[in-house]
């Protein structure tokens, strides 16, 4: 297999069920996959050119598993129900959590239920996750405490009003339209995609109480769902 574009060139392949989110740390790569049953492989590349795969994790039917993160030699993995034909409302998915001392064969530390938990993103000690709660109308942000790998915590919760249905609330959108896509941190800011409902970014100087900032929402007029929101990290100039 050959090919290059703009000085970079292909030195090694391994195929694989489609990936979803692929995370490299210390020559492993960790490839979450999109349909089940497969969920997430492990591959050594520290000799890029004859990648091997140490190991894998199933999933049962029906199961989404298609983010991984890892740090702190601990490896998340999300499940939530597969999208196509999705039927079940008493799934239960949320965080698996594994040991990764021995990539080649990760040990299941605990889980961190919920109904299910679609993008996150891990600092080392806490998730920045879109959990589906119940009580709550699409999925929400939530902090989640990793100190303890075994014992899992969440510290912190916040949702775009009209959410919290069991609460009495009452949403102005159609269905799960305005639901957590991903929260990214930056400092003690969160930047929340929200997808139909736009993006918010939210202040965590206290975890415990995420406080809004500000937000936009471009749905209407615009119909595309907002999937990504991070800050510029320089200034931007009008053209003369």
């Amino acid at each position: 297999m050959s090919s290059s574009i703009h000085g970079l060139k292909v030195v090694g392949y391994f195929g694989c069920p489609g990936g979803g989110q692929v995370v490299v740390r210390d020559g492993i790569a960790y490839v979450g996959h999109v349909k089940p049953p497969n969920g997430t492989t492990l591959i050594d590349v520290r000799d890029p050119a004859k990648p091997r795969k140490l190991s894998e994790i199933k999933v049962p039917e029906s199961t989404l598993s298609h983010k991984v993160r890892v740090d702190n030699g601990i490896m998340l993995v999300n499940r939530e129900i597969y999208p196509i034909g999705r039927k079940d409302p008493d799934f239960k998915g949320g965080l698996e959590i594994f040991d990764i001392a021995d990539p080649s064969n990760p040990r299941h530390i605990s889980t961190w239920p919920t109904r299910g938990m679609h993008r996150f993103t891990f600092d080392g000690r806490y998730v920045y996750g879109s959990p589906e709660l119940d009580g709550y109308l699409g999925n929400v942000v939530s902090i989640i405490d990793f100190q303890k790998p075994d014992r899992p915590e969440e510290v912190g919760r916040w949702w775009m009003p009209g959410q919290w249905t069991a609460g009495g609330e009452t949403p102005t959108w159609q269905g799960t339209d305005h639901r957590c896509h991903h929260p990214m941190r930056v400092g003690n800011r969160l930047y929340v995609s929200y997808w139909h409902g736009g993006f918010v970014i939210l202040d965590i100087d206290d975890m415990t109480q995420p406080k809004f900032v500000s937000g936009l929402d471009w749905s209407p007029p615009f119909p595309w769902p907002t999937h990504t929101a991070l800050p510029v990290p320089f200034l931007l100039r009008a053209a003369a």
